[in-house]
């Protein structure tokens, strides 16, 4: 708290005073969860962290290679049971929490890498890129990065939710939804012996509204529609989460 408020002491005589004595030569100051320990950069999203494609494989697999052809996988959401938040931003629902029991629901997908054998440093902006299908045109897809400790514990880093509409996205020619999804952007070090894993589901209720599917305003809508969802990963439809990583 004293660190704070001196922070904010130095950057209003900064502005207000014109005294930029007490500014850092560096302004960005990060800290950087699994590493514990805090940075200072020039510039946010920082530079020499390029991005890093880890491409959905199938049998729940997550790695930087090309995945081989295969069947996508298909999970069935119902807003009369919708998928429940856990962690993330929020009030009494925020924070790192252990994933596995929302995992372990049928309407969640998980990809996850193989056992790191270096630390892996993320910092900056995340997104996933997905190619899906959805038996409704009104749907949700929420992407969630976790961090899988050697014990199995599975902690949510950086997530975030893309509400569909008609033509919105636009299809692809054979039909499926190249979806775009921004997650937070984060300082995260993933260390050797964790997994890299991306969670793919339709909802994180109630921290979103969960998507009823019809629709109709959420404010008066009385009709639910449950949503078969498919998820591809193949050489045609490389779904993806892109990572900044460090070079």
């Amino acid at each position: 708290m004293q660190i704070d408020m001196r922070e904010s002491i130095t950057w209003l005589r900064a502005h207000l005073l014109g005294d930029r004595s007490g500014l850092r030569d560096k302004p960005v100051w990060v800290y950087v969860m699994g590493a514990e320990e805090w940075r200072e950069y020039s510039e946010w999203p920082p530079t020499g962290y390029p991005e890093q494609r880890w491409l959905l494989q199938s049998g729940g697999k997550l790695s930087t290679a090309m995945p081989e052809e295969s069947e996508p996988d298909r999970y069935h959401y119902d807003p009369a049971d919708p998928t429940p938040a856990v962690g993330g931003t929020g009030l009494s629902i925020s924070g790192p929490k252990d994933n596995r029991a929302l995992e372990a629901r049928t309407d969640v997908r998980c990809y996850s890498s193989e056992p790191l054998n270096h630390d892996v440093e993320v910092i900056g902006p995340v997104r996933a890129e997905l190619y899906v299908k959805s038996s409704l045109e009104h749907t949700d897809f929420f992407a969630r990065l976790c961090d899988v400790y050697p014990s199995g514990k599975s902690i949510n880093v950086c997530d975030g939710l893309l509400r569909l509409y008609p033509d919105h996205p636009v299809p692809e020619n054979d039909g499926c939804l190249k979806v775009g999804i921004d997650l937070w952007p984060t300082a995260y070090c993933f260390r050797s012996g964790h997994r890299i894993r991306l969670q793919v589901s339709s909802g994180a209720h109630p921290r979103f509204a969960r998507n009823l599917g019809s629709g109709e305003s959420l404010a008066t809508a009385t009709t639910l529609i449950a949503a078969d969802q498919t998820v591809y990963h193949d050489p045609t439809h490389p779904s993806a989460i892109i990572l900044p990583v460090m070079g």
